[in-house]
């Protein structure tokens, strides 16, 4: 019988953003049982997060996908405890979350320099296993790449979106006149006049079902987790995937994308959000925006528009309700006005919470603090 190895990666084009691996802690060293010796211990296996390392980097250069750690060192006569095998590292870009094959959280490598065990090495040979060693951990992982960014697009496909980040940053995504044109997250970089940089993503387009993995699914999904706060993009004029699929209008379309964030994750629709009106170089883009904010405004007096399975639990109050031309550039100052108003108020707030836990931390302190009795003598060692 022929076995084969399953080698799992999800790409878009050429860029991956799912990885499983075999993984085995080294055997540990022998024991020696005429002096009492003993071996030493088999080296560990970790992910350890790197800057400019990508999944796809590693799947090319290690195509096994096969890391083990190094074998323990035997005891012998010269050294009656045998050295400790090395460590094998995997390197990996910053963003990963490590599971197991059953879906167990093995940790999070969120900033350069975060490192997870993945694998122990095994026991060295000892008077208590007879002298014999150990092996070390096997098991698959899996890596799993979520972009980190400070805002999320969230569109159906053909919004706009990939065009609205050309005109804002200096992204060069894909650009056409069909849906799905990304298949690939990009991300780009908002500059302004004091040289703070913003960075956004723009993910694949969902479409309805989105949450139970239909189209891009999941694979857009995740990667929302970890943006602080989202811009939703519509086209003013609504929008139809395809001819045997209901037309929507821009409202429908804002509740639709909003009941998708939820059934994914709930925890989703919390995030601070903010709402690009796209294509107003459109005939009656007025118009229509105007009954778009009067619907935004009251969503329940509007609720009879949308089928039942379509009404999220929550609706989203927008910090701000942008109108922009992504084609003619009207809007986009403004836009990038907004989003860095609504960041830099989440980081004051932020600071102004940490500002207070330091504070409360001092009054207790002091509160607690007894000065040394009249008569007695402090020592400073």
């Amino acid at each position: 019988m022929v076995h084969f190895t399953r080698i799992c990666f999800r790409k878009y084009g050429n860029f991956v953003d799912n990885l499983r691996l075999y993984v085995r802690g080294g055997t540990g060293g022998m024991g020696l049982p005429r002096l009492g010796g003993q071996g030493g211990n088999g080296g560990d296996v970790w992910v350890v997060a790197t800057k400019n390392m990508t999944l796809k980097r590693i799947k090319d250069k290690y195509p096994q996908k096969r890391f083990v750690g190094g074998i323990g060192g035997n005891s012998s006569v010269r050294a009656l405890k045998g050295d400790r095998g090395k460590d094998k590292e995997i390197f990996a870009p910053v963003g990963i979350t490590v599971t197991s094959d059953d879906d167990r959280k093995l940790g999070d490598l969120n900033a350069e320099g975060d490192r997870v065990r993945v694998a122990k090495g095994g026991p060295g040979g000892s008077f208590c296993s007879a002298f014999q060693p150990g092996r070390g951990q096997a098991k698959h992982i899996r890596l799993d790449l979520k972009l980190i960014a400070d805002l999320g697009l969230v569109g159906f496909p053909n919004a706009g979106k990939s065009s609205l980040l050309t005109a804002m940053s200096n992204a060069t995504p894909q650009v056409a006149s069909y849906a799905f044109t990304t298949l690939k997250p990009e991300i780009g970089k908002l500059m302004y006049k004091d040289y703070k940089q913003i960075s956004v993503a723009d993910l694949p387009g969902l479409i309805e079902g989105a949450h139970i993995n239909k189209g891009m699914g999941h694979k857009f999904l995740k990667h929302v987790e970890r943006t602080k706060q989202l811009l939703f993009v519509v086209d003013v004029c609504g929008f139809q995937l395809a001819s045997q699929t209901p037309f929507r209008t821009a409202f429908e379309a804002v509740q639709l994308l909003t009941k998708e964030l939820e059934l994914y994750k709930q925890e989703l629709v919390s995030k601070p959000a903010l709402l690009v009106v796209n294509k107003m170089d459109l005939p009656d883009a007025q118009d229509k925006l105007q009954q778009l904010k009067e619907q935004l405004q009251n969503p329940d007096d509007f609720s009879d528009l949308l089928p039942d399975d379509m009404i999220p639990k929550n609706y989203i109050t927008f910090r701000h309700v942008v109108p922009v031309s992504a084609t003619t550039g009207f809007g986009i100052e403004h836009l990038k006005s907004c989003i860095r108003e609504s960041l830099d108020e989440d980081a004051a707030m932020a600071m102004k919470a940490i500002h207070q836990e330091r504070l409360q931390a001092l009054s207790y302190d002091i509160q607690y603090y007894e000065p040394p009795q009249a008569g007695t003598m402090s020592l400073i060692w």
